[in-house]
């Protein structure tokens, strides 16, 4: 495919998500529609766009280029999507009833109510910081691929691409925030589910095999071994490390998250609210099985054409090998399925993240959600201006990260989840389970601080603490039970609450 054919798709694809925002926030476009969509979402909408939110453009590229990965993951991944699966019930069942309970814009709301201002504050700003980076590397995954086969070509600068990307984002959330991502993500999910589907067909029809065919060959192959029991103590892969792991990564970052929260929190009620995730997680499940078999089939045509993992900087990058062999060795059909796809995949989750960004921001730190500031005429206007302000800030942190990044994206998102998400874990738990106690809360910024760092150095010597044990995700376990008991050593009793 052509670059210009590419940037003539991007334009049109662009140009009607400009045009639904601008249609939806004609009429209202008030700091109640952008933070909560005016709580009148249909549950359905909100659990297809949620697809598009949680898998990203990680799941579209970087995925299915670890099937094959030199270190064996093959179907290994899936693993971990069970483990998300558990995590996602637990939200549904515990968290969600609370947030509706309490009527909370800000899901960290509840930490205030419950441990106090500082440690309101905290979790908050964990948030700001977590989800800033991590939306950030998404992002940074789509524009490699966009500077790589379409602006390199035409002398435009990685920052540039970086930059435009940001921008029409921004034009198409800025007036309407969740009430127009509601509608959008659900359009980007559309696309991305028929991307997945379309590409097996594609390359099975390249491979001159029938989709019962493809199944099979898919399973004799050396890229579909799905469950890892060897070798517990060395091996990322092993099955309990990787249920632990997906159900903690979840619980924290869907469940103690503004932005995958926000959504479920514009549903009429917790029934609809439920009745969401409980579609969204059996859907999740499904599609992340497609997008393994993908990454399977893209290895085993890779193989049948002498097709090999593009290097950068004299490394292979398994995450490039989707869009090689999409836009340089299948038809135009297929190219412009995978753009529209991955493009899909990024774009959801940016925007629906920068949202969330602006609301954490305006609530927790600027006060919006209160009847004194509620009114102020000049209320929507500071909002737009954090808007910008996060938009900038991600802009900074992609440009950064590209000059750093040296692992697979896919780990480095998890890797950093795990330090910057525990303590979160660690403060709901604390005031889910200790209810009969209260913390010193100006103490509670500075636990924060220390638990990361001591989990990173556990995790740095874990080796000659547990005896060459290698952790994976499931570290996050560890965070959030450092930050428990450091919290607890900072407690004292006071009467149960029914917080």
């Amino acid at each position: 495919m052509q670059p210009l054919t590419i940037l003539s798709i991007i334009i049109v694809y662009f140009g009607i998500l400009i045009l639904i925002s601008r249609l939806v926030s004609k009429k209202d476009s008030s700091n109640d529609t952008f933070f909560k969509a005016n709580k009148n979402s249909k549950w359905y909408l909100v659990a297809f766009g949620m697809i598009g939110t949680a898998l990203s453009g990680v799941t579209f590229i970087s995925v299915p280029g670890e099937v094959g990965a030199p270190g064996g993951e093959q179907f290994k991944y899936f693993q971990f999507i069970l483990g998300n699966a558990i995590g996602f019930l637990i939200v549904a069942k515990v968290l969600l009833p609370l947030y509706y309970r309490l009527n909370l814009t800000s899901i960290y709301g509840y930490i205030e109510k419950r441990l106090g201002y500082y440690s309101y504050k905290t979790s908050a700003m964990i948030f700001l910081i977590s989800r800033t980076i991590g939306s950030a590397f998404r992002l940074y995954l789509v524009v490699i691929v966009l500077q790589r086969y379409v602006f390199d070509s035409l002398g435009v600068p990685f920052w540039m691409t970086v930059l435009i990307s940001l921008l029409l984002i921004f034009a198409y959330t800025y007036k309407g925030g969740l009430k127009t991502i509601i509608i959008t993500d659900s359009l980007q999910t559309l696309f991305l589910v028929s991307s997945v589907f379309f590409t097996i067909y594609f390359i099975c029809d390249s491979l001159s095999l029938s989709l019962p065919e493809a199944f099979e060959t898919v399973k004799q192959s050396n890229y579909s071994k799905i469950f890892f029991f060897e070798d517990f103590i060395t091996s990322k892969f092993h099955f309990v490390k990787q249920i632990l792991g997906g159900i903690f990564v979840t619980i924290a970052m869907v469940g103690l998250d503004q932005d995958l929260m926000q959504k479920n929190l514009s549903c009429k009620n917790i029934g609809e609210a439920q009745k969401n995730m409980f579609t969204f997680t059996g859907i999740f499940v499904v599609i992340n099985l497609f997008f393994l078999g993908v990454g399977a089939l893209l290895y085993i045509y890779a193989n049948n054409n002498g097709i090999d993992v593009p290097m950068v900087d004299g490394k292979p990058r398994t995450d490039l090998l989707f869009p090689e062999i999409a836009f340089n060795h299948l038809t135009l059909i297929p190219s412009v399925v995978f753009l529209l796809g991955l493009t899909a995949a990024t774009f959801a989750t940016t925007d629906s993240a920068l949202t969330a960004l602006t609301t954490s921001f305006c609530v927790d730190f600027l006060g919006m959600d209160k009847e004194q500031n509620a009114g102020k005429t000049n209320a929507v206007r500071r909002r737009h201006f954090v808007h910008i302000s996060f938009s900038v800030l991600m802009f900074l942190v992609i440009i950064i990260f590209n000059t750093i990044n040296d692992a697979s994206v896919v780990s480095m998102i998890f890797r950093i989840a795990s330090y910057t998400y525990g303590p979160l874990l660690g403060l709901y738990s604390f005031g889910l389970f200790m209810k009969n106690r209260s913390v010193k809360d100006k103490l509670v910024p500075f636990i924060c601080i220390a638990s990361p760092l001591l989990t990173l150095f556990i995790s740095m010597n874990s080796s000659l603490f547990f005896g060459d044990y290698v952790f994976d995700n499931e570290l996050i376990i560890i965070n959030g039970l450092i930050t428990l008991l450091l919290l607890l050593s900072i407690s004292k009793k006071q009467l149960s609450t029914d917080l």
